[in-house]
């Protein structure tokens, strides 16, 4: 294929964005026929490429001339090895999905139209920013996915919930755009370029310094940490559940949080170049995935959960990415694209059935109503609890692995220790939604076929996509042909990872299914940490004690000063021109009389100054 035809890729898309926002008096059967087949074309698109990569082809790459900085120019460039490849499989097919799903949920909602645009303009923005091979173009399609998550989430903008959301979204993630911004400017500065591969190769030359190395991946890592919900700029991500499912889906998948994990595994050569950087990336993602793990355990709502899951693996990538696993956090990538699309589906199709209902503990009993909803579920909970032979068992235990031969062993704790509360909570909240009896007063409605045949779709892909690095590591020698292969893991590590998730399903299973340990007994034993695992640790409420009320009081003091200050001293002057006007007017009075006797006493008044001048002479 020849790159020409490889940028029709992101181009079908935004074609899709243009004509839908004018598609207001269109059927909704071509509006959703519009986003769906635009979207498919791209898959379509995509499949010859990993074809040929796969084969070993050559890289595309593809330069035309854009922005004059004095002596050079900017191009804008597109290079498309093994990585950007991948993602663009990830991002389509994902995105095609979706979209079709979106024709049953959102089907009644007034302004489908609109929510159809967004999608595809959404998924145009990932994969522009997924084939640049400019830093500056990056950065572009960087800041246009972070607007059309504004857009997605504040959809329902009638909501005062989702109008916050969005805008928590927007700012939160505008905090690490800044560090990449700087970051930006000052590979610039200290290369002269902003092309990945000039880059790379300054590195490889030892152009930077270790100092400037530090400090240039520190900044992509804080993007990155915004855009992929790493703590402590995480708290956007499970607020921005107020959106449709459908963009929680598309969010927590294949596009927005990817982006971060996908920045730090395109420029991971600068990361290896730096034992900080990775240590800093390592612990941050360590610390990421416990703690989210954690939070997930005591929450009711169906897509918070889901949402502290998505948190809590994106720590998982990058603790892979800071122990030199770069091929096991980019498998993970690809495997959680497909269960958690899979999760997140489900999740809006169970809350269709309910009639909106979100809150897990009034459900219950779907699994004799919505069998098949169940058993696609399930294998999204088996994945992402890392139970063979399901996909997020080999991926999982290839980051374990790299943890372990990084000889990080207390991040190899950490890894473990999340498995075990991601297999509780995921198996808490199967438990809760399909087992037993229901809760809710509500009749559970059916699923229309359009929602169900993404679900069996992803639920294939949860499934299989486990295997593509099996035999003979198959996706290692494609994604780094030059690695030297590993010795064999110890046989023993894959058994306690699944042993740990294990005990972490048999412990869900004792206090949700067979309900032989009641949950609340616990709960009222430690009150004081379920209330704070409940609360988030509070995290919201420092930030709002720390940062949100501090700058609401510098507001108020700077509006309190330009309003009495500034704006007394313009009426102040405004004042006394009108006084000196007055007072003019006051001696117009129009009467020929006052006009001679003012004469008058001013001649006298001449007289006596004149006289009495002479006098002191």
């Amino acid at each position: 294929m020849s790159t020409k035809v490889a940028l029709l890729i992101p181009l079908f898309p935004f074609l899709a964005f243009l004509f839908l926002l004018a598609g207001r008096r269109w059927s909704k059967t071509g509006i959703a026929g519009m986003g769906i087949v635009a979207t498919g074309l791209s898959f379509l698109l995509t499949l010859p490429l990993v074809w040929e990569s796969v084969k070993g082809g050559q890289p595309l790459t593809w330069q035309l001339p854009w922005i004059p900085i004095e002596d050079r120019v900017v191009p804008l460039s597109v290079a498309l090895g093994p990585l950007q490849v991948l993602m663009l499989l990830i991002v389509t097919s994902v995105s095609f999905l979706v979209q079709l799903y979106s024709y049953g949920y959102m089907k009644a909602d007034e302004r489908f139209h609109v929510f159809y645009a967004y999608l595809s303009l959404f998924t145009s923005s990932m994969l522009g920013l997924v084939m640049s091979a400019n830093l500056l173009q990056i950065y572009i399609f960087w800041e246009l996915v972070g607007v059309c998550s504004f857009l997605l989430v504040g959809f329902w903008y009638m909501k005062p919930e989702a109008k916050k959301a969005a805008q928590k979204a927007f700012i939160v993630t505008r905090i690490g755009d800044i560090g990449l911004f700087i970051a930006i400017c000052l590979i610039f500065w200290r290369v002269g370029s902003f092309e990945v591969d000039a880059l790379q190769a300054a590195v490889a030359r030892g152009q930077l310094d270790a100092g400037w190395l530090t400090l240039i991946a520190l900044l992509i890592f804080v993007g990155a940490v915004g855009k992929s919900g790493q703590f402590p700029l995480h708290t956007w991500l499970p607020d921005a559940m107020e959106g449709p499912t459908p963009v929680s889906a598309l969010i927590h998948a294949a596009t927005m949080v990817a982006a971060g994990v996908y920045l730090v595994a395109n420029l991971f050569f600068l990361f290896d170049a730096s034992a900080t950087a990775q240590n800093v990336v390592a612990y941050v993602g360590g610390f990421t995935a416990i703690f989210a793990a954690t939070i997930g355990v005591a929450q009711t709502d169906i897509k918070r959960v889901l949402a502290y899951s998505t948190v809590s693996q994106l720590g998982y990538m990058m603790l892979a990415l800071g122990s030199a696993g770069y091929v096991a956090g980019v498998f993970h990538l690809t495997t959680h694209a497909f269960f958690k699309a899979l999760l997140f589906l489900a999740a809006g199709a169970v809350i269709m059935a309910l009639h909106h209902q979100q809150d897990i503990r009034q459900m219950g009993g779907l699994w004799k109503t919505h069998r098949l909803l169940g058993v696609w579920f399930l294998v999204g909970c088996l994945s992402i609890a890392g139970i063979p032979p399901f996909a997020g068992f080999f991926s999982k235990d290839e980051i374990l692995l790299s943890v372990y031969r990084a000889g990080r062993m207390d991040l190899f704790a950490i890894g473990l220790m999340a498995a075990f509360f991601t297999a509780f909570y995921m198996f808490r909240l199967f438990f809760l939604v399909f087992a037993g009896e229901r809760r809710g007063q509500e009749q559970a409605e059916p699923v229309p076929l359009v929602m169900m045949v993404p679900l069996a779709v992803l639920a294939i892909l949860a499934t299989v996509s486990g295997f593509a690095d099996l035999p003979n590591h198959w996706l290692t020698h494609w994604l780094a042909p030059d690695t030297v292969p590993e010795t064999a893991a110890p046989f023993w590590l894959p058994v306690l990872a699944v042993g740990v998730s294990g005990l972490g399903i048999g412990l869900a299973t004792l206090m949700y299914a067979t309900r032989k340990w009641a949950a609340g007994k616990w709960a009222e034993k430690v009150p004081w940490l379920y209330r704070l695992v409940l609360r988030k640790y509070y995290v919201d409420e420092c930030y709002q004690a720390l940062f949100v009320w501090p700058l609401k009081g510098v507001g108020w003091v700077l509006h309190g000063w330009d309003r009495f200050v500034i704006g007394g001293l313009v009426h102040l002057s405004g004042w006394l021109m009108s006084a000196i006007g007055g007072l003019g007017s006051r001696l117009q009075t129009g009467q020929a009389q006052t006009y001679a006797l003012l004469s008058v006493i001013g001649f006298v008044l001449l007289l006596v100054g004149l006289t009495a001048g002479r006098l002191f002479q």
